[in-house]
């Protein structure tokens, strides 16, 4: 009997010490509150640095908020609410632009063009932006990347908003497929994975890639407010190691092999329309293979902005962009 209490009093005590062990490297681990513009697959890098353990080998802890639009993931960024904003770069150039001291910094790219599919009402395997013609688009919100990027690709083919083809601009973006299935519009421009849940629900088919056609863009990127970046630069550091390490595993795997990574931050929808969608991206080459942001590609950004009437000046490069920790995680990770 003495024996067997000694035992059991070994084994709770072993017990605690592997809770404690637990707790402490969990409470070793530098919180980073991050707010993410939507969910999409379009994000595949993130999710994969996530779902395999990059931010904890980097030592840090995501708490993600889906801010549901570029405008709300700035205003909690600004706000204090969040230490890193994941958005399209424009939201920084109209915040410098309205003369914010406390900008937001870019400092690391994820995607290279438009994750938007044009959706219309039925199959349309020889569409032509010429389709278009006299019909309606939800587009997206006003100075927003999704509508800005549509209306590009539109005057590239000839086709002026408002003219030849009314875009819609009232609805916000997290209900711009709810609004479609509701019977508004003749198409909408959906990221995945919507767009292709809408088409197994046989209530919308995509016809074309926004993406594809409008060339490569800074679509989406992390930033920073100037002050957190330059209190916390080991932390913008070790965040950017942990993307580059899930663009890196990204562009080495199958879209099957991405769709089980990240299957866990999306668990509605299952592993097939995963993989199609993944696939999809793969096709059009929608993920940044680094994370360095280009003068140029920040100069394209405010040509597409300029073309739809959303930028009066141009904000320098120089004072949004830094590649410092972008290079640096690219002679760290290996």
């Amino acid at each position: 009997m003495q024996k067997r209490l000694v035992v059991c009093v070994l084994v709770l005590l072993l017990m605690a010490a592997i809770a404690l062990s637990g707790c402490g490297k969990e409470e070793g681990l530098i919180k980073v509150r991050l707010s993410e513009v939507t969910r999409s697959v379009f994000y595949s890098p993130l999710y994969v640095a996530i779902s395999l353990g990059y931010f904890e080998e980097e030592g840090l802890e995501l708490e993600i908020t889906t801010g549901q639009g570029a405008d709300k993931v700035m205003t909690a960024l600004l706000s204090g609410e969040a230490d890193v904003g994941f958005m399209g770069p424009e939201a920084s150039v109209y915040v410098y632009n309205q003369g914010q001291d406390n900008y937001a910094v870019n400092f690391a790219q994820l995607t290279t063009r438009d994750g938007s599919f044009l959706v219309a009402r039925e199959p349309n395997p020889n569409f032509t932006w010429e389709d278009v013609r006299g019909k309606s688009i939800i587009g997206g919100r006003k100075g927003g990347m999704p509508l800005m990027t549509l209306e590009y690709v539109l005057k590239k083919n000839g086709l002026i908003p408002g003219e030849d083809v009314e875009v819609l601009t009232h609805i916000q973006f997290a209900l711009m497929g709810g609004a479609f299935t509701g019977g508004e519009g003749d198409y909408v421009t959906l990221f995945e994975p919507v767009a292709t849940a809408l088409e197994l629900e046989g209530a919308g088919y995509v016809v074309a890639s926004v993406g594809e056609d409008s060339g490569e863009i800074p679509y989406t990127v992390f930033c920073a407010r100037k002050s957190f970046m330059e209190e916390n630069k080991e932390i913008i550091q070790k965040f950017t190691n942990a993307i580059y390490r899930g663009q890196l595993w990204v562009q080495q795997s199958t879209p099957e092999e991405i769709a089980e990574v990240i299957a866990s931050s999306f668990p509605d929808a299952d592993l097939e329309v995963l993989t199609k969608v993944a696939k999809r991206y793969k096709e059009i080459n929608a993920w940044a293979t680094t994370p360095v942001f280009t003068e140029e590609s920040f100069n394209r950004l405010q040509e597409v902005m300029e073309t739809a009437g959303e930028l009066d000046k141009r904000a320098p490069y120089a004072e949004l962009v830094t590649n410092e920790f972008a290079e640096k995680a690219m002679e760290l990770v290996r």
